[in-house]
């Protein structure tokens, strides 16, 4: 299966589900990230070294991904942010889509939700100036929001107790974020959470995700 992983800024994807992109790969699927922003301007960052380290880590993981080049903190779901995630959607046909929980403190994060559901549906429609063929992926998850502490409940849990250590190998990449400026705690605040649905699962590690219409225990199957 094509599986496209959507996330506002670079690291965005690979704090809330690395481990899980790490296991879909074992399993023989096609793993794309999408960071819709550079994730430039931050305090300690740059856009090279951002990219540097975005790079690195998805060489850890093992996953292709690609910068979408939309502003970092004034992502918006327009039109025409729409027409173009769809285009990519068309060229890549993914057949599910992995993204931000819709609600978040970063607004960022709740555009970059809005804009992948709609661009979901627009990826389908015909007689339209979107680049490719009309194509409709099957299922839309939500991973984990991680600037805002919701009491929440997962559809579904991944272990990724056999992933944890590379997954954290690939967040250490993410220097400017957070070694350089001290903050690792985001890493063992990752870590603990992972931990912590781990145990609902009966687990060392899990990632949670959710989803708005029922599951198909067969995709589910089929994915993991």
């Amino acid at each position: 299966m094509n599986i496209a992983c959507i996330g506002a800024h670079p690291d965005d994807v690979d704090l809330a589900m690395g481990g899980t992109v790490i296991r879909l790969l074992s399993r023989g699927h096609s793993v794309l990230i999408y960071d819709l922003s550079n994730g430039e301007p931050t305090p300690f960052g740059s856009i090279e070294c951002r990219k540097r380290e975005s790079e690195t880590a998805a060489r850890i993981m093992g996953v292709s991904r690609k910068t979408l080049e939309l502003e970092n903190r004034y992502i918006l779901d327009t039109i025409e942010a729409r027409k173009m995630l769809a285009g990519e959607f068309r060229s890549f046909q993914p057949d599910v889509l992995f993204t931000h929980y819709p609600y978040d403190a970063h607004p960022d994060h709740t555009s970059s939700c809005s804009l992948v559901e709609a661009s979901k549906f627009y990826s389908k429609l015909t007689k339209s100036d979107i680049s490719g063929d009309p194509f409709f992926p099957k299922k839309v998850f939500y991973y984990f929001p991680n600037h805002i502490h919701l009491n929440l409940t997962p559809d579904f849990c991944v272990d990724v107790s056999n992933e944890m250590s590379k997954k954290v190998e690939a967040l250490n990449a993410y220097e400017s974020q957070f070694i350089k400026k001290g903050n690792g705690a985001m890493i063992e605040e990752i870590r603990t959470i992972n931990a912590y649905f781990g145990i609902r699962i009966g687990k060392k590690y899990a990632e949670p995700f959710f989803s708005r219409e029922s599951l198909d225990v067969d995709l589910i199957k089929e994915l993991f």
